[in-house]
């Protein structure tokens, strides 16, 4: 299994930590050249491999983790997504709902990759919070994951787990995805919940 990282801000390099934290392989990409955050990257991880866009979409598994007005641009660089699982890190606030369709935020993204698999997955947690160890207080750090198949919520489940968090499946998109999505000037009403799973 492959995995790769598009976006490399704050959430994209703070995925890129909880990766290198467990020794996973991932590679990194934006639109721009890898050579200009080759430095960031090596910082991070030897894990961590920058690559071109076009290079980076061959993974399996594929974390979009650029705003949300960027979603159109990366899924334009492959021909069809089939066989990939597309994990939407992404917030739509401020976008307005009318300029959705009416529907939840993911699963406008999720009509943009033609073919893929869509989990809406760790866009609850802020970029400081992310960053940080999810093994805290002896319990980890919970994230949410939403999807329409349940089969990709199942995979995702399982890599959070590699990466040491706790997934809870909140179900499809139209109705767990609403708690973790943003459109308009609302948050959904599980974004920003810090929580943290015992065994």
């Amino acid at each position: 299994m492959s995995y790769a990282i598009v976006g490399f801000g704050k959430i994209g390099q703070a995925l890129a930590r909880a990766f290198a934290r467990s020794g996973i392989e991932v590679s990194v990409a934006t639109t721009r050249d890898p050579e200009s955050f080759a430095s960031t990257a090596a910082a991070i991880g030897p894990t961590i491999i920058p690559k071109k866009l076009a290079e980076a979409v061959k993974a399996d598994i594929v974390f979009l983790a650029v705003r949300f007005e960027a979603h159109r641009d990366v899924a334009k660089a492959l021909p069809t997504w089939q066989g990939k699982t597309i994990v939407d890190v992404t917030n739509a606030y401020g976008v307005l709902p009318e300029d959705l369709g009416g529907q939840p935020s993911s699963r406008a993204v999720a009509q943009a990759f033609t073919g893929g698999r869509l989990v809406k997955g760790f866009n609850h947690l802020g970029a400081a919070v992310l960053d940080q160890d999810p093994a805290v207080h002896g319990g980890k750090r919970v994230v949410f994951l939403a999807s329409d198949d349940d089969g990709a919520a199942t995979e995702i489940g399982a890599l959070a787990e590699n990466l040491g968090f706790s997934p809870i499946k909140l179900g499809a998109l139209s109705e767990g995805g609403l708690l973790v999505h943003a459109r308009g000037n609302s948050w959904g009403q599980l974004i920003f919940k810090d929580l943290v799973k015992f065994d």
